[in-house]
C-alpha cells in the first residue's frame, strides 16, 4: 500500500495522473499544413477544437515529422524511420528493400500490435501506404489485413474532396456517390471523414464498451486541391487581401507570445513579393480556401470530441494531434496544361456524366461526376469541385513562419509540426509547452507502454522512444534522431543538426540559437560535422537508405 501510494505522489508532482489500465487512443493526423496554422501555434484561423485540447493538454514546440506524406504514416504507423517499412519515398517498387512503395513483413503496425490486448481498431481517411489501390489487387497491406476491424477511407494519397479515387469502406472499394449507408446532402470529403469516425466510436460504445478503442483519423485537409465549402470559405473573405507578410509578421508575434518560439531569433527570408503578384485576388483566394479546409477539419474534429463526451470516453482517451510534413510549396494546378485548361467554368458540360456506381479514378480527374471539366490557372477560382488548384510558395512560407524550407526538404520547415497531447485522466497539465524533441517514431512506443502491449520480437526492433518522460516534462534519453528523403538528409544530436540538400554540401546549425537555420557553422566546427556525419552513415546503412536517386526497378 504504501509502495503505491508513493507512485500515485510521483505521478501527481511530475504532471501525470493514474489513468485506467488501458487508456482509449484517438490519433488525429492533418496533411499538408505548417507549424502556425493552427490557432494554438501562432495562426489566425479559426480552429477552437484543437485550441482547447492544446489549453487542457500539452503542446510540444519540438515535433518532428519525415517531410513527406506517405513515409510519415509509415513512421506513425510502425514506430521505425520509413525506409525501414519499405517506404523510403513514394508508392512506386525502385526495388531496393527502403523503395517497395508497400509495406513490409518485418515492420508491424500500431493495430497488430495493439489487438492482441484487447483493443478494437478503427482506420478513417487517406491511407498511404502501399501501392496497391485497385479494387481487384492485392489487399494484403489495406487496413484489414494490417490489424484494424473497421475502415472507411482512400487507400491512395489525394484527390478531389468532391468525389475522392480510390475510396473504400473495410475491403470493398464504393463510390460516394452510390453509397447506400451514407448519403449526406453534399459530399465533401473532411465531412466523411469526420462523420465516420464519429460512427465507428458511437458503434464502439454500444457494441464493445468494455474493450479499449484505437481510432486513427488521417485527414486530407489541407493537402492540394484547394476544394473548401461556400459557407467556410465565405468566413475567411478579405483576410489575406493585404498579402504575406502582415500574416507572417502576426503569426510570428503571436506565437513568441505563447512561447513557441524564440522572438530573439528572426524569421526566415520570405519566399515571395506580395508586390510582384499579378493576380493579388486570385492569389489571396488560395490562401482563403486553405484556412476553410482547415476550420472544416476542425469542425469535425469538435465532432468528434463531442461523441467521446456523450459516451463517457473522453477522460480516458489519450487524444494525439499532429501533421505529416511541413506546409506544401508544390506549384500543382496553378498554371493550366492540355488537359486542365484554364479557363472560366463552361456553360454545359463538355464529358459525358459518370453514373452513381462509377469509381473515381486517379488523384488529379479530368472531370466533375456531372461532366465539367477540371480547370486550373488563374482564372480558375479555388473552391469548388472543378477546379484544382495548389496554394503555391507564397503562402507556404507563411504557414511555416518562422522556419526555412517546406514539404521534402529536411530544414525545419519542412520536418517541424505542431503535436498536441491531451488526456484528462492521464495527464494533469493544462496548456503546458513540452520544448523536448520528438519525433512520430516516438508514437508506437508512446501507446505500447501505456496499454501495456508487447512489440513482437520477430519484429523489427522500435526506433522511437516512449513520450511518457516528456509528458511529465523530464529528459528523452536518445542518442540521435535521423531523417533522409529524396536525398534531403539530416541529423540531430541535442541542439545539433547537420543538415543537406540533394548532392550539396553537410549544413550545421545550434538549433538551440538558430532554429531558423541561418548561421552555417559547417566551415568553423568541421570536428563536429565529421561527428555527426558519421552518425548519419551509420544509420543509413542500418536503416535501408540507399543514395538518392535509387535506379528503378527494371
Amino acid at each position: 500500500m504504501r509502495c503505491r501510494l508513493s507512485l500515485l505522489v510521483i505521478l501527481v508532482l511530475v504532471g501525470l495522473a493514474p489513468a485506467a489500465e488501458k487508456p482509449n487512443v484517438l490519433i488525429i493526423l492533418s496533411d499538408d499544413m505548417g507549424f502556425t496554422d493552427l490557432g494554438c501555434y501562432g495562426g489566425e484561423i479559426a480552429t477552437p477544437t484543437l485550441d482547447a485540447l492544446a489549453a487542457n493538454g500539452l503542446r510540444f514546440t519540438q515535433f518532428y515529422n519525415t517531410a513527406r506524406c506517405c513515409p510519415t504514416r509509415a513512421s506513425l504507423l510502425t514506430g521505425l524511420y520509413p525506409h525501414q517499412t519499405g517506404i523510403g519515398h513514394m508508392m512506386t517498387d525502385d526495388g531496393k528493400p527502403g523503395y517497395r512503395g508497400d509495406l513490409n513483413t518485418s515492420c508491424r503496425l500500431l493495430g497488430e500490435v495493439l489487438k492482441p490486448v484487447g483493443y478494437r481498431c478503427y482506420a478513417v481517411g487517406k491511407w498511404h501506404v502501399t501501392r496497391f489501390t485497385s479494387k481487384d489487387g492485392p489487399k494484403h497491406n489495406w487496413p484489414l489485413q494490417r490489424g484494424f476491424d473497421r475502415f472507411y477511407g482512400t487507400i491512395h494519397g489525394a484527390g478531389s474532396f468532391y468525389d475522392p479515387s480510390s475510396l473504400v469502406r473495410d475491403n470493398t472499394m464504393i463510390s460516394p456517390y452510390a453509397d447506400p449507408e451514407y448519403k449526406p446532402k453534399t459530399y465533401y470529403y473532411t465531412d466523411a471523414i469526420s462523420d465516420h469516425a464519429v460512427r465507428f466510436l458511437r458503434e464502439h460504445a454500444q457494441q464493445h464498451k468494455e474493450k479499449p478503442f484505437f481510432c486513427y483519423v488521417a485527414y486530407t485537409a489541407a493537402h492540394w486541391p484547394m476544394h473548401a465549402l461556400p459557407e467556410d470559405i465565405a468566413k475567411y473573405k478579405g483576410k489575406y487581401d493585404g498579402g504575406y507578410e502582415p500574416i507572417r509578421q502576426a503569426r510570428f508575434e503571436q506565437a513568441t507570445k505563447l512561447g513557441l518560439i524564440d522572438p530573439k531569433q528572426p524569421m526566415c527570408p520570405q519566399a515571395e513579393d506580395w508586390n510582384k503578384v499579378a493576380d493579388k485576388k486570385w492569389e489571396a483566394a488560395c490562401m482563403e480556401v486553405y484556412a476553410a479546409m482547415i476550420d472544416r477539419m476542425d469542425q469535425g474534429i469538435g465532432k468528434i470530441v463531442a461523441e467521446l463526451k456523450k459516451n463517457g470516453q473522453f477522460d480516458n482517451t489519450l487524444i494525439v494531434y499532429l501533421q505529416d510534413n511541413g506546409a506544401c510549396a508544390e506549384p500543382m494546378g496553378r498554371t493550366g496544361n492540355k488537359n486542365h485548361p484554364n479557363i472560366p467554368r463552361p456553360e454545359k458540360p463538355t464529358f459525358p456524366p459518370l453514373k452513381p456506381e462509377d469509381l473515381a479514378t486517379g488523384s488529379v480527374p479530368m472531370q466533375t461526376r456531372d461532366g465539367y471539366p477540371i480547370r486550373m490557372g488563374n482564372q480558375v477560382m479555388p473552391g469548388p469541385e472543378d477546379t484544382y488548384i495548389a496554394y503555391g510558395r507564397g503562402w507556404a512560407n507563411v504557414s511555416n513562419t518562422p522556419f526555412r524550407e517546406y514539404k521534402h526538404w529536411v530544414h525545419e520547415g519542412g520536418i517541424s509540426t505542431p503535436l498536441i497531447v491531451h488526456w484528462p485522466q492521464g495527464i494533469t497539465a493544462k496548456g503546458e509547452l513540452r520544448h523536448q524533441p520528438g519525433h512520430l517514431i516516438d508514437i508506437a512506443p508512446t501507446i505500447y507502454e501505456l496499454a501495456k502491449a508487447q512489440y513482437p520480437a520477430n519484429a523489427t526492433p522500435l526506433e522511437g522512444r516512449s513520450l511518457l518522460p516528456v509528458f511529465a516534462n523530464q529528459a528523452l534519453d536518445r542518442d540521435a534522431l535521423y531523417w533522409e528523403h529524396e536525398g534531403n538528409r539530416a541529423v540531430r544530436v541535442g541542439n545539433w543538426k547537420l543538415v543537406a540538400k540533394h548532392n550539396q554540401n553537410w549544413e550545421l546549425y545550434d538549433i538551440a540559437q538558430d532554429r531558423v537555420e541561418a548561421n552555417n557553422l559547417a566551415d568553423t566546427m568541421t570536428d563536429k560535422v565529421k561527428e555527426l556525419a558519421a552518425k548519419y552513415d551509420a544509420y543509413a546503412k542500418r536503416a535501408l537508405v540507399e543514395p538518392w536517386p535509387v535506379a528503378k526497378k527494371k
